[in-house]
């Protein structure tokens, strides 16, 4: 592959749904040519997670090339199998790259020799993680076609859908690159058609507001909807995983002596790994994954002190929910290195993930790229019936005819309407955290009263800027507007491998019996979320129940605030009095990092977390539901709803 021209010159890896089909191949036993390979099913929805494990994230180095694919569901090739074929094109379905934003999947497939990746669609963190370290992305199965066949084609053929600067970054050899040319203007151009006044909805209107000096646009003019500029950051953050990449990355591109761009606005967290050492305890290889922690801990804790920035150490807060309860504002823009960054919407920010690169570059001169993305409103009506919340309203979304299949994939939620003023703060940061579940970049929460009396009462942290108005302007344009009568959500479950493989409670047939239950994580271990794990723990106490025998419970805080609130208000003996053990802040068993986690494939977890993906909490299999739901199963032993908790015979 040269600058210009790209030509196929090593292997084709196809990743079907047929496993059998993706281990032939790896093994030099397929039969089948790439060019009929791609006629069969592909294979969709690769999660991150898939790509690369989490344990794996703990190296930041060449040797994750040998855990390319390790995740992969129904995998049946070994470890390092991907890199000895070491294919020079990887071919999947829609929605590639899904979950997590840890650049280290796109480092595995580039240490195992991938240049090119084709896919029916992309989710928008990995797409530019992989423009970022320069991988080429292209969903034109046309010129797939043409490449088997043998032609040699120039580089414009797989960016032709790029806007100018995605292709400037593309051509450069990745962001980094780009931006040591010298001299080349960022800024995109703007035709006569653009250049005058309009109404902006708040997402466009907080990108214009907080466009970089690098990139103007001439007076008049305003931001459009598929064009990328570099906008200023007001808060960065990063987490343990990945912040020693990250760093390295800094050091390697900016000097050892160089210091973060406004310190006060960058944290640094060591929420994700801190009840590791509890699951990895269980492994062979455990003392050294233990080891690779205490490196990364260590890292991160350099960096921080050397390069300036707010340090936050273990069980303090989970990201998310320190961001929401300290730091985020409305109108301002937070990245972190964490898909789950979109929480902060809650309070009307605009908030999301971003990988090693892109947090390394913004440590520098606080400017991140954005494309100006199409906004779905969801006006929201009436109100949530007792035993419904915004659980089980998210992952109805992710249902949602006008929402699913793709239909939010690169675009953001905005979250509206008179329904709004009955979901709390907590409530409206899931609604918010579990966007990019949906495939969006992220969500919105527009502001109001509550949100203002909010933000009056929380603690102090940080430098951050006060926010500016992004209220939408009259006239402002949408994408789609979906209205949704709240009164009419029912309780929810996400069946195993996917959040989006949600159906209602009442849907599911057979009885469910469950091993362990899980209600923490950002998501789950908010103070709301104490409310309800003790509403229904309440309820059982009463009734002279606890938790069923043979099950695990585990009710995990997000923040310490959090811990201080279920104490005053005597959760902590509720929960020890029914059984369930209460743990300290952590990303825990979400990322397989904590008391929670699954150890054998047979094990059935019902979890309050965001995701489910194949290995993202163990080998077992995960359903997501309600803070509710979660509790009345841990009392009944079998997936159940808070009305059918008591029924002995599992009738629904």
């Amino acid at each position: 592959m040269s600058a210009q021209t790209v030509s196929l010159t090593g292997g084709v890896l196809v990743v079907t749904e047929d496993p059998d089909l993706v281990a032939a191949q790896l093994a030099g036993a397929c039969d089948v040519p790439p060019r009929q390979l791609i006629r069969e099913p592909l294979r969709d929805n690769i999660s991150t997670d898939e790509i690369i494990p989490g344990w794996c994230c703990y190296w930041y180095d060449e040797k994750l090339g040998d855990y390319a694919y390790l995740g992969l569901r129904d995998r049946r090739f070994a470890e390092g199998d991907v890199r000895k074929f070491a294919p020079q094109v990887i071919v999947s379905g829609a929605a590639k790259g899904c979950g997590s934003s840890r650049e280290h999947a796109v480092y595995a497939e580039r240490y195992a020799g991938v240049e090119i990746v084709f896919a029916r669609s992309f989710e928008k963190i990995y797409e530019q993680n992989c423009r970022n370290v320069g991988i080429i992305t292209c969903d034109d199965f046309d010129v797939l076609e043409a490449l088997l066949a043998g032609e040699r084609l120039p580089l414009t053929a797989f960016v032709r859908r790029a806007n100018g600067l995605e292709r400037a970054i593309i051509d450069a050899g990745g962001l980094f690159a780009y931006n040591r040319r010298r001299g080349e203007a960022a800024t995109p151009a703007v035709p006569a058609e653009w250049a005058g006044p309009r109404p902006l909805n708040r997402v466009e209107k907080i990108v214009q507001k907080r466009l970089s000096a690098r990139n103007p646009l001439p007076d008049g003019a305003t931001v459009h909807i598929g064009e990328s500029y570099f906008i200023e950051t007001d808060v960065r953050f990063s987490h343990e995983y990945v912040t020693a990449m990250a760093a390295g990355m800094f050091a390697h591109q900016f000097g050892d002596g160089a210091v973060l761009a406004d310190a006060g606005s960058c944290y640094f967290f060591q929420d994700h790994l801190s009840l590791a050492p509890a699951v990895l305890g269980r492994r062979a290889d455990g003392p050294q994954l233990v080891q690779r922690i205490e490196g990364l801990n260590r890292r991160q804790r350099e960096f921080a002190q050397l390069a300036g920035g707010v340090f936050v150490g273990p069980q303090e807060a989970i990201c998310h929910n320190y961001m929401v309860e300290r730091v985020a504002r409305p109108g301002q823009v937070v990245i972190g290195t964490d898909s789950h960054t979109c929480t902060a919407g809650a309070v009307g920010a605009f908030a999301f993930g971003v990988g090693a690169t892109d947090i390394a570059n913004a440590w520098y001169n606080r400017e991140i790229l954005v494309k100006v993305p199409e906004v779905i409103r969801i006006d929201l009506a009436g109100a949530l019936r007792p035993g419904v919340c915004a659980k089980d309203l998210v992952l109805g979304l992710l249902a949602h005819p006008e929402l699913r299949d793709g239909r939010t994939l690169g675009r953001v939620l905005l979250y509206g309407g008179p329904g709004l003023s009955g979901l709390d703060m907590d409530e409206r940061a899931t609604l918010a955290n579990m966007a990019v579940e949906a495939g969006a970049i992220t969500a919105l929460v527009e502001p109001d009263e509550l949100t203002a009396r909010f933000l009056a009462g929380r603690a102090p942290a940080g430098s951050t800027p006060e926010a500016t108005d992004t209220a939408c302007d009259p006239g402002a344009t949408y994408h789609a507007v979906v209205h949704i009568d709240l009164s009419t959500v029912e309780p929810m479950v996400a069946l195993p491998g996917d959040p989006r493989n949600a159906i209602r409670l009442d849907a599911v047939t057979g009885e469910v019996r469950v091993d362990k239950v899980y209600g923490g994580s950002c998501t789950g271990g908010k103070a709301h979320d104490m409310d309800m794990y003790a509403s229904v723990f309440a309820l059982a106490r009463e009734r002279g129940a606890a938790v069923a025998p043979g099950v695990e419970a585990y009710i995990q805080v997000g923040s310490e605030a959090i811990m201080r609130y279920a104490r005053e208000r005597g959760y902590v003996e509720l929960f020890e009095a029914v059984g369930a053990r209460l743990l300290p802040p952590s990303c825990g068993a979400c990322i397989n990092a904590g008391p929670g986690a699954s150890y054998t494939p047979e094990e059935i977890t019902v979890s309050a977390q965001n995701r489910n993906f194949p290995g993202r909490s163990g080998p077992g299999q995960v359903y997501l539901a309600s803070p509710y739901v979660v509790a009345a199963t841990a009392i009944a032993g079998r997936l159940c709803s808070v009305e059918d908790m008591f029924n002995v015979d599992g009738a629904r």
